[in-house]
């Protein structure tokens, strides 16, 4: 069984920054890609970021590029998600989730953390 639990989450100024965490126990971390996912109210679920194993390669949601950066630390079994210049837009719930390789379906979920940016 994998856990994975998020938190760093809350109520932001638009222009601010926030830096979310996923903390992972239950398989072997640095084997598995992370990836970050949001959900805004009435919205479907979307991408924003995801990091390989080794954390040698990134990608991001075009609306996130240039603002958002990813990262991992395989020793302390986290993800990160560093998010400057946040805008409103960015209001939901942000979510980690792994998968077996990029590409792969995420198969495991946190509950979320709520992002709150106010204009």
């Amino acid at each position: 069984q994998v856990q994975l639990v998020e938190s760093g989450g809350g109520l932001v100024q638009a222009g601010g920054s926030l830096r979310l965490s996923c903390a992972a126990s239950g398989r072997t971390f640095s084997s598995y890609a992370m990836g970050w996912f949001r959900q805004a109210p009435g919205k479907e679920r979307e991408f924003v970021a995801q990091v390989s194993a080794s954390g040698g390669y990134t990608n991001y949601a075009d609306s996130v590029k240039g603002r958002f950066t990813i990262s991992r630390d395989n020793a302390k079994n986290t993800v990160y998600l560093q998010m400057n210049s946040l805008k409103p837009e960015d209001t939901a719930v942000y979510y980690c989730a792994s998968a077996r390789l990029l590409g792969h379906p995420y198969d495991y979920w946190g509950q979320g953390t709520q992002v709150t940016v106010s204009s």
